[in-house]
């Protein structure tokens, strides 16, 4: 579901787009670039067929792997039947690259149309994703993997595991199910309304002083705001899993995605132990573990060694649920044992206790904070009404920074229901969770638990307008997205 830009919107994106027009790719002058195609695919689920969308790259493969130092130089082909956009999730390039259309800076991939892109890749587990209306919870999504040096060095095997969450009714179904209404919600931008808002000198209020509140049973935080038909790893069920063969003696590095429309899952490899070796595409100092929290739009890379002749089961199990999906990593001959859907015990809500322990290996440079900002999330789940700052989307007002400011933005969370924060085209580094400073990962998206908070830290240095949303796709269609606006850059 998707609602044409207004006028002014237009104007301006068709301003950017002639300026655009006006560059040549840098390097690509004059010979094709290779094809990343939007398309409609038949997906069995359980049994059941079911036509979903699909991102596939030049090799034919879901997905992207880029090489060190490979440039983001593709050509999008819209095959859907319909229009679309993309967005490169936990990539920073300009603003007019971004893939979304609620920034005026882009306008819609017709059907049967194409549009280039060409950018610095940064290196990291990524994905990309629809941007356009519901598409994102139909299937339109994949992974996008860009190698560096220092993974090659580590002599590791790849193996991705990306997970979704899965309904056979339609996504604009599911909306009304929850009493969404993206037709009045996540509506085309007014751009009068954008430029609306205050000095960015001045601190955004403390605190609000009339907040509505999500409100679970009783006290409880809420979980889950849809029952899916199933939940999905790299396509499949655990009825017939994907299973990735590795070496004898072989390390894994494997990365984890969670792509899912409004799920969190906890990964659990049983009894294997493994490293958390960086979180949304930025290395950390490796962390043990056997069972990790992974929130909608973040990732995880894990190391660990297959025994020989054995296999390791990659679970994902649904938090407050006994629902689970995942892959099998196998050695060379080794049987692979059914695996039961449901978990023996019901999974607890995922929490903060990994991010306690991440500390990035290459953090921000040390230096004195320029701005502060305060984000408050709030709203509630029946009806589906989010706001960030006391507003939806559709009367959003826009955080200002300036550019080159450090800024520390905590993001306070006044609902029973937590939130993953994605925001666009910058990493930050998590600073303070619920008040106490930590030095933690660099990453793009942060859960903020229910009536908690979460201090994030970044550089402004990519100069635009960037969405900065809740990546549970109910709660951003329902009105929890604002933008961060570098307006008053020189």
């Amino acid at each position: 579901m998707h609602h044409p830009p207004s006028r002014r919107v237009l104007l301006g994106w068709a301003a950017a787009t002639a300026a655009a027009a006006a560059a040549p790719l840098s390097g690509l002058a004059g010979r094709p670039l290779p094809r990343l195609v939007v398309e409609r695919r038949t997906l069995e689920v359980k049994g059941r067929p079911a036509t979903v969308f699909g991102l596939t790259g030049p090799d034919g493969h879901p997905g992207l792997v880029l090489e060190p130092d490979q440039r983001f130089a593709f050509e999008v082909e819209n095959c859907a039947g319909e229009p679309t956009i993309i967005h490169w999730h936990g990539q920073t390039p300009p603003t007019s690259q971004d893939g979304v259309l609620d920034t005026g800076y882009e306008g819609p991939i017709a059907a049967g149309g194409t549009h280039p892109y060409d950018f610095a890749a940064r290196p990291g587990t990524h994905w990309m994703h629809s941007h356009y209306g519901l598409q994102e919870q139909a299937l339109l999504a994949a992974p996008l993997i860009v190698r560096s040096k220092d993974d090659l060095a580590l002599d590791a095997q790849d193996v991705t595991m990306f997970l979704h969450d899965f309904s056979f009714r339609e996504p604009a179904e599911l909306l009304r199910s929850i009493g969404g209404d993206a037709a009045t919600m996540h509506g085309p931008m007014d751009m009068p309304a954008l430029f609306a808002g205050s000095d960015p000198s001045v601190p955004l209020p403390m605190r609000p002083e009339a907040i509505p509140i999500c409100r679970g049973s009783g006290d409880e935080a809420a979980l889950n705001d849809i029952d899916y038909d199933a939940y999905l790893a790299n396509d499949r069920t655990l009825d017939d899993p994907f299973v990735a063969r590795v070496e004898r003696n072989g390390r894994v590095r494997l990365r984890v995605i969670n792509g899912a429309s409004a799920t969190c899952f906890w990964i659990d490899l049983g009894a294997k132990q493994g490293r958390v070796i960086a979180a949304d595409g930025n290395p950390v100092k490796p962390v043990a573990g056997s069972r990790f929290p992974v929130a909608e739009g973040q990732r995880l890379d894990i190391l660990l060694d297959v025994p020989p002749g054995g296999s390791v089961a990659a679970l994902a199990q649904r938090e407050g649920d006994f629902e689970r999906t995942g892959i099998v990593l196998a050695s060379p001959g080794a049987s692979i044992a059914r695996i039961a859907t449901l978990a023996r015990e019901r999974a607890a809500p995922i929490d903060l206790s990994l991010e306690h322990r991440l500390e990035a290996v290459a953090p921000l440079a040390p230096k004195s904070p320029d701005a502060w900002r305060l984000v408050t999330l709030a709203g509630s789940m029946q009806p589906c009404l989010w706001t960030m700052n006391e507003r939806p989307w559709s009367s959003h007002k826009a955080v200002r920074v300036l550019r080159d400011q450090r800024v520390i933005m905590e993001i306070s969370n006044a609902s029973l229901m937590a939130h993953a924060m994605h925001l666009h085209g910058h990493a930050f580094q998590v600073v303070a969770l619920n008040g106490k400073p930590i030095a933690g990962a660099m990453r793009d998206t942060v859960l903020v638990p229910a009536l908690g908070s979460v201090t994030i830290a970044f550089d402004a240095g990519n100069v635009g307008r960037w969405l900065f949303h809740c990546h549970n796709l109910w709660h951003m269609a329902t009105g929890m997205m604002t933008e961060l606006d570098y307006k008053y850059a020189p």
